[in-house]
């Protein structure tokens, strides 16, 4: 290792993080940011045509974009943190694939954990890790490692074991130059990782608080997820597409809507464009929100285009009144069908909104007032009451996706489902919370949502034929 971090070849060392005014000691909006703002400091290394390995769930969605702006491959690490039993966030050391195991002598010693506990937590961890590994590699083949440099990938460091153990067993797999690279850790940390040539570090805070106290959107990422961005990586490296050269119309964009005020935003559309799914994210989230990305992935695969955006200005999102100010969100998100709808490879599309938690109410409040000119509309654990006085206008058939476990939006959407268009129903994911953060249930709520916009702005069936998904507690059509 070179002694230092945030160098990489003749570079200073940490540079100045790019924040908002504002922010005090958070550094980056959410991964998706944090990925971007590691990739510039990565760029030295593009030359050597690395391989960036990320460490599942939270390191994933930064290595992607990593490895995007560096059109380098894209793979996986699995690693399993060993929490001390008593309390198992304090990590005593980790274990990964290739039967590498690392302890951290001090952590124990403290802790008094014995030889027979430690064993018993390893079994337990080994177990999620053969299954993580059999989840993220089917179909897909270990990228090779041998004579390459190997880009080790966290969202953060804060004990380094997991990344250390990364770190040992890409160098077991062949790299010949392993780097490890954060968005954010200590000094302490980051100055102590034998196993890697060199570390590389956006933000070295003083004082370091937890990593996710660094993000505005730290929200866990699911397995689904994962699963998504390996694939899609893989998708890119095989059509050899660089950066720069997407195969359809992939891009950031910012829409005004009068008044000096722009909306950032981030538009796919595929060739043709005949259908165009416009996203309404809930409150605290934004254009960036993992959750809404993978289910925009899987609307891309069913050939429907998508529009991610912020309704607010990041000024705006700071004000609560702002956030719940559900006809303002309304108009700006019939501005932004209205932009869609002016451009022309996408003039002729059909439109749908999806809409999460408050901004379900948004699009519902929206499709109410532009009639006949929203095709479709889904609501993932959403919060249509917020639109009540307004559904009773909505045309769109509207398909209400809540989690079985969230009780209390689940009654909610039972009763506005009574003031919605006959053609609307109500589908149950058993086993999700509000967030669909539990194994599987957001991969459920993708498919019904795919299913319902393939069915009403493409005119066609679900892909493959038949209702993916759960089974669905269905509203009958009313008078």
């Amino acid at each position: 290792m070179t002694g230092t971090f945030g160098s990489g070849p003749e570079q200073p060392l940490v540079q100045p993080v790019r924040r908002p005014p504002g922010w005090g000691s958070v550094c980056f909006a959410d991964r998706v940011d944090a990925g971007r703002q590691l990739a510039d400091r990565l760029e030295p290394y593009r030359d050597s045509h690395p391989v960036v390995l990320g460490l599942p769930r939270g390191g994933v969605p930064v290595a992607y974009q990593v490895a995007e702006a560096l059109d380098a491959p894209l793979d996986v690490i699995v690693v399993r943190k060993l929490g001390v039993p008593f309390q198992p966030e304090l990590a005593m050391g980790a274990i990964g694939e290739e039967n590498v195991c690392l302890l951290e002598p001090r952590v124990v010693s403290q802790a008094g954990v014995t030889t027979e506990e430690i064993a018993e937590v390893e079994r337990r961890e080994r177990k999620v890790l053969e299954a993580r590994l059999d989840r993220y590699r089917r179909g897909r083949d270990r990228v090779e490692l041998t004579g390459r440099t190997a880009i080790v990938v966290d969202d953060g460091v804060a004990t380094g074991s997991t990344a250390r153990v990364a770190c040992r067993i890409a160098r077991l797999l062949g790299a010949n130059r392993v780097i490890l690279a954060v968005p954010v850790g200590p000094a302490e940390t980051l100055n102590s990782v034998p196993e890697a040539d060199d570390v590389v570090a956006v933000s070295v805070p003083e004082p370091f608080l937890a990593v996710g106290n660094h993000y505005v959107d730290f929200s866990p990422t699911g397995d689904d997820e994962v699963v998504v961005l390996l694939d899609r990586a893989a998708r890119r490296v095989q059509a050899g597409v660089r950066m720069g050269e997407p195969p359809d119309c992939d891009l950031d964009v910012t829409i005004p809507i009068g008044s000096g005020i722009g909306l950032e935003g981030h538009l796919h559309l595929p060739e043709p464009a005949d259908a165009v799914v416009v996203f309404a994210h809930g409150s605290g989230s934004s254009r960036h929100s993992p959750r809404n990305r993978f289910v925009a992935d899987v609307l891309h695969h069913a050939g429907l285009g998508t529009l991610l955006l912020d309704l607010l200005t990041p000024d705006e999102e700071r004000d609560r009144s702002a956030v719940f100010d559900i006809g303002l969100l309304a108009d700006r998100l019939a501005a932004a069908t209205a932009w869609v709808r002016n451009r022309p490879e996408a003039g002729q599309a059909n439109i749908g909104y999806f809409g999460a938690s408050t901004g379900a109410g948004a699009a519902l409040w929206a499709a109410a007032g532009l009639g006949p000119r929203v095709g479709a509309v889904v609501s993932r654990g959403g919060r249509p009451d917020l639109a009540a006085s307004r559904l009773a206008g909505v045309e769109a058939p509207t398909l209400l996706i809540v989690g079985g476990d969230d009780t209390l939006v689940l009654e909610l959407n039972r009763q506005a489902l009574t003031g919605l268009p006959a053609s609307s129903r109500l589908a149950v994911v058993e086993g999700a919370g509000h967030l669909f953060e539990e194994p599987g249930t957001l991969a459920e709520a993708a498919l019904l949502a795919r299913d319902w916009f393939v069915r009403f702005l493409l005119g066609g069936g679900s892909p493959g034929g038949g209702t993916s998904g759960p089974d669905t507690d269905v509203a009958e059509a009313r008078a």
